[in-house]
This record gives structure tokens, sequence and C-alpha cells, in this order.
């Protein structure tokens, strides 16, 4: 069968490509933004790449068109696909009828920490030989792709996002896939282009929770009030909570304060487990998405202590954390944090292992949310723990970010173009300093522009 997908680099779909083509068929797709890493993904697998959306895309050999999210009403191709009355469907709903049936299915949802959480879940499955399949919006780096089938037999780690299905389905994509364990890991507002408030979120997530079956798992973190307005709408499934409190079942006991070695406690009825973590990771953060990880696979059977293990040997998500390159000392960080929180949490996270130079971050608020400004007010205090912040105006933001940089004080700067920027950060960087960029999209390769930047600046010393 011929697959056309429409918004195919998108992390979602880009991966749900992946599958198609792995099941056996033909697949071809298009996007008008292509840019690593799942462009190069998509290429090495043999998909066929179309720029731009034309009614042209779509010839007589397609059998069925799969529709991205992020296409509306007005799109050319949309329009064509509409016109000429091929079948069509979301890319939630085809992964639901054609990948997850007959599969114990894990769900990662949450506002933060989806892709590293399901990234470690796949991690801690493989260890204990289950050759799990996967479908995750980031590339796992102890994987090399950002899905797989896995074992027909074994367990399938999705990440499970609240973002609406499609253009004709307005639902969250995460209530298609009807999992047998769903990890909750935090909940607060986003997306507000979507959704108008907190509570409207929290209305999808109860939706999630009623399609758990009752012999299943809800693994939901604790100290989280949303999470527990929406376990207060119903839940008809056994809960375990996971974090830092003493009544929950998986608790969390950091040993360092930058979260690189920390103690799980697991209580049941019938007694308690523990067992150390010590790996390569930063942040509490983290440790939390690890603990979560850890919750999943056990319910999967994977022995605790062997699972903690295995995590001395997982690398971060591509994209979450990772190091680009570094030039005579200073390091270049990618990171794909764009909520306050979660920029917040990535610059706690890398400030408790950041001992001798300063920590720069360079920040692009590019979301859907950030665009709109609904959370503005929460970036002045996400930065706290930033040396020099730089941030960067992106077209189409609809509100000024003047006032955000002057609260800010001396240590903030505002720029409007790219070069601009990276003369700025570079002119500024020293030996050991380390230069985080935080964004959600590919930010005009500007990773690579500082490392060029650095090596020329330094080549001139």
């Amino acid at each position: 069968m011929h697959l056309h997908i429409i918004g195919i680099c998108g992390t979602f779909m880009g991966s749900l490509a992946l599958l198609a083509r792995e099941q056996g068929h033909q697949v071809s797709g298009s996007d008008a933004n292509v840019y690593p890493p799942m462009s190069t993904q998509l290429a090495e697998a043999g998909i066929t790449l179309m720029e731009g959306y034309r009614a042209e895309h779509l010839d007589a050999s397609v059998d069925l068109v799969i529709v991205g999210n992020a296409l509306s009403r007005g799109n050319p191709e949309v329009e064509a696909l509409l016109n000429c009355g091929l079948p069509y469907t979301s890319g939630a709903q085809w992964l639901a009828e054609h990948i997850l049936p007959g599969r114990r299915v894990i769900a990662i949802a949450g506002t933060h920490g989806k892709t590293t959480t399901a990234s470690l879940l796949a991690w801690l499955l493989e260890s204990a030989g289950q050759a799990p399949g996967f479908l995750i919006g980031g590339v796992p780096r102890n994987f090399g792709v950002s899905a797989r089938l896995g074992d027909p037999q074994g367990p399938f780690v999705v990440e499970a996002d609240e973002y609406d299905t499609a253009f004709f389905d307005k639902r969250s994509k995460f209530v298609h896939y009807c999992p047998d364990i769903a990890v909750l890991n935090n909940l607060e507002f986003d997306h507000a282009d979507i959704f108008p408030d907190l509570a409207a979120i929290e209305r999808q997530f109860h939706h999630l929770v009623r399609t758990v079956p009752s012999q299943g798992r809800l693994l939901v973190a604790d100290k989280q009030p949303a999470l527990k307005r929406v376990l207060e709408m119903g839940a008809w499934t056994p809960v375990e909570y996971f974090g830092e409190q003493d009544e929950s079942a998986w608790q969390l006991c950091l040993e360092r304060p930058d979260a690189s070695r920390f103690q799980v406690i697991y209580r049941t009825p019938k007694g308690e487990e523990d067992s150390v973590v010590e790996w390569p990771l930063s942040g509490a953060h983290n440790a939390r998405n690890a603990l979560g990880a850890l919750a999943a696979a056990h319910q999967c059977g994977v022995d605790l202590a062997r699972a903690c293990a295995a995590l001395a040997r997982f690398e971060t998500p591509r994209r979450r954390q990772e190091v680009r390159g570094e030039v005579k000392g200073v390091q270049v960080i990618d990171d794909f944090a764009h909520h306050p929180t979660a920029i917040a949490a990535t610059l706690e996270g890398l400030r408790a292992t950041t001992t001798k130079g300063r920590l720069l971050a360079v920040i692009e608020p590019r979301s859907n949310t950030m665009r709109l400004g609904a959370l503005r007010d929460r970036l002045k205090e996400s930065i706290a723990d930033a040396d020099q912040v730089y941030w960067y105006q992106p077209e189409g933001i609809d509100w000024s970010m003047d006032e955000l940089v002057a609260e800010q004080g001396a240590k903030a700067h505002l720029y409007r173009e790219i070069d601009a920027l990276v003369s700025a950060v570079v002119s500024q960087a020293e030996p050991l300093d380390r230069i985080v960029v935080m964004s959600n999209g590919g930010f005009e390769g500007v990773h690579e522009r500082l490392l060029s930047a650095l090596a020329a600046k330094e080549s001139m010393a």
C-alpha cells in the first residue's frame, strides 16, 4: 500500500512513517519545514520527501493519506485531498488501528518529560530482553531511531501527546491509544492555541484515564494538583503514585544535588524493594522521569535492581541536554525546552553540574503557546540559574519581548537576527563556559553557527 503523509517531518508523523515503512508500505510525504534529525531519519529509511504542500503530491498511486495535526483547512494539499476523494485518516488513528492491536501498550503522558521518559522506558525494556516497539517524539540515542516495531509479542511504548488529533478530529491524540499502562508525569497549562485553560486539558487527561482497563495500571506523579483533579473525575484502574513523598508507592531519594545518584524505594503491601541509580544525567526532573519509567518497567516484569543498573548506560535523546560540540573548553548544548517550567528545570540541572565557568542560555520562545504570550509572565523567573541569557524573538510572535528582557536586568539580551545573536554569544564566551540552546524548532541552525564562530574566534586568537 502507498501511504502519503502530509506534514511528515513532525516528530510524531515522521516516526509514524518509519513504522509504516518497516511494515512494508511504500511511504511518501510532504512538509514545508524540513530539518534534522527527522529529515535525516526519513531519508535514510528511503522515504520520499516532497518540499511544500501541493495538489500534485497526491498522485494516482496513493492509496491512503495520513494527515498531520499541524495541517488545517486552507492548506493547498489538504484542500486537494478533500476535493479528489482519496481516503484519509489521522496519524493517531492509523497507529491505533495498524500498529497497537495485540500489543501491551504503555503510554507516557504529561506536559513535560514525555520524550525522555518514553526513551528511558524503551531502554529499560530493551535491556531486559523484551525488544519493545516504540514511537517517541525524539530520537533516543540508545536506538538511533525514533520508532520501530520491535518484537510483535513485546510491549509497545508510545509518547502520548495531548495535542489535538487532526483538523477533522479535535480530541487529544492519546485517546486513540487505549493503553494498558499509562504514566502521567505532570500537568500544567500549555498549547494555548487549542486549549482555553488548564481545566480543558484536565478533561482530556480524564478521557485518557477512562480508556485504561481495570486490569491495567495508572502510574501518577505525586505533588501534582492538576493530576489529582483528573483522578477525582473518575478512575477505574489501580493507581500507583511516584515521586518524593513518603506515602508514594515509588519514592525518589536524591543522594547528590545534581541528581546523578539517587535511591529508588518501591513499597507494596507485601514489602519493600530498593535500589540505587548512578547515571550520566543531571537534574531532579530527569530523576523523576526515570522513576516513572522504572515503575512502568516493573509493571512489565523488569527486576528493579536490573533496571536501575541499566540506567547507567542510558543516553539522553537527541535534543535533550545533548552536547553538540566543544571548542577550546566552551560547550554547546542543545535542549528542547520551550515552556517556562522546562526552561527552569533544564537550567537547574545544568547549573548543578557547572562547577566552573558560566551558564549562557540562548532561548527561542517559538512554540504556539510562547508565540501567543500565554505564559510570558513566567518566563521572567525561568532563567534564574543562568549567568547570561540571550533571547531570540522569532517572526510571528504576538507580543514584544523588550519588556521581558528589561525586567530581567543586565544579564538578559534580546536579538531579532541570528547572526547578531551568534556574534554576541561568541564574543562573551570563555573557556569552561557552557552555552545551552533551548528551542522546540530548528532555530536556524544556531548550534552549528555557534560552533563555527567559536572555532573561527580561536583560530584568530
